[in-house]
């Protein structure tokens, strides 16, 4: 804009809808008066165009404003951002607002995104809360959230493919009684070194990867793939080597709400690609 529309200075703005008054001080000013509005025609805010009001992303100024301490001036032009990519943060009720911001229309990263084509999921504490029962007979039951189940079936139907792994020697025929349809390695000394044959197995590399772990054992492999999440409850270590905290636990959620993520991502490749 200001090179080929010539401005001299151009800022970041956001359109609100919000009838201001004036303030009340005693002795000074008894009475509030509109500022914005006509009381007595009164628009309903959905009809009304609003206000634009700097939201201080950006202010960009030739040399000569910058020099004589100036943000705005000559030729002016504002650049009005959306909505929902505006959040100012300056009270902490503003964070998770933020927060849910960044969930909802999500962030990846600068980098180029790559489509996922394998989700490596860790059993104890991701598909399972990692509680486990033991029989009067010795036998091993786990419980799992139908929520997960759903999850790993909309992956598949979307051309991801769902493995699981643990390094623990899970029941292979109580995992199998869950109905997954999911290759499964345990017993798993080097997570890393396993996701690693699967991923040439498939013709991969890492940006096509995604890694829902919980553990120390995961760290490595969370930090090396394209897309990385860890359960609510997951240990300090795995949540510090990851870009996305599901708010759900293990066993409750976890694995769907990481499906979500997964698909805003695929989402947001599909619309790079278009452009």
């Amino acid at each position: 804009m200001i090179r080929e529309e010539g401005y001299d200075s151009v800022f970041s703005v956001v359109r609100r809808h919000q009838f201001r008054w004036s303030e009340i001080q005693k002795g000074v000013r008894e009475v509030t008066e509109p500022l914005n509005l006509n009381p007595a025609k009164r628009p309903r805010r959905q009809d009304w165009d609003g206000e634009l009001y700097e939201n201080g992303s950006f202010y960009f100024a030739k040399r000569h404003l910058i020099e004589m301490g100036y943000l705005q001036g000559g030729k002016m032009a504002y650049y009005e951002m959306r909505a929902e990519h505006s959040v100012d943060i300056d009270v902490d009720i503003d964070w998770p607002i933020a927060e849910q911001r960044v969930l909802r229309f999500g962030y990846f990263g600068k980098e180029k995104l790559k489509e996922i084509k394998l989700l490596v999921c860790n059993i104890d504490g991701c598909l399972t809360n990692g509680h486990i029962y033991v029989s009067g007979d010795q036998k091993e039951i786990i419980s799992y959230d139908v929520k997960d189940a759903i999850g790993i079936s909309l992956l598949k139907k979307s051309g991801i493919e769902v493995r699981l792994i643990s390094e623990r020697a899970c029941s292979k025929q109580t995992l199998s009684a869950l109905k997954l349809d999911c290759k499964m390695e345990v017993s798993v000394a080097d997570k890393l070194a396993v996701v690693d044959e699967w991923r040439k197995e498939m013709g991969l590399c890492w940006k096509e990867v995604a890694y829902l772990g919980n553990e120390v054992s995961d760290e490595e492999c969370l930090k090396r793939v394209g897309l990385s999440g860890v359960p609510a409850d997951a240990c300090s270590t795995a949540q510090k080597a990851v870009g996305y905290i599901c708010r759900c636990s293990g066993g409750r959620g976890a694995i769907r709400e990481f499906a979500e993520h997964i698909f805003l991502l695929m989402e947001k490749v599909n619309n790079s690609c278009q452009k």
